[in-house]
């Protein structure tokens, strides 16, 4: 069973940085490099956006509201994606969800997801 698990998450105030991690315990190493993987997330009283995703080879896009402060990246010899938000906004503030697809070429629709993690940025 796929099991995605988020972590760096908090209160930040604005301006400031985090770095979102996310790993799949069980996962082989073949099968991470495999997937295409992202970050999702969604705000109160909206609806869940695609904020940056990665393929098997590389290739990223962005959601244009976090291009030039946010970089999505994976790290293969830990098996885990990053999300790394710098100049952090109040309007970032979110549960940050991370997705993972069986086509790697493709993060959409994604096939496991994250139980979340809360990013807060106050003012």
């Amino acid at each position: 069973q796929v099991q995605l698990v988020e972590s760096g998450g908090g209160l930040v105030e604005a301006g400031g940085s985090l770095r979102l991690s996310c790993k799949d315990p069980r996962i082989i190493l073949s099968t991470f490099w495999g997937r295409a993987w992202g970050w999702y997330r969604q705000a109160p009283g909206k609806e869940r956006e695609l904020v940056a995703a990665i393929t098997s080879g590389g290739n990223k896009n962005y959601a244009d509201s976090v291009k030039g402060r946010f970089t999505i990246s994976k790290e293969n010899s830990k098996k885990t994606v990053y999300l790394q938000m710098n100049n952090l906004k109040p309007e970032d503030t979110a549960v940050y969800y991370c997705a993972a697809d069986r086509d790697g070429t493709n993060i959409l629709p994604a096939d496991y997801w994250g139980q979340g993690t809360q990013v807060t940025v106050q003012v």
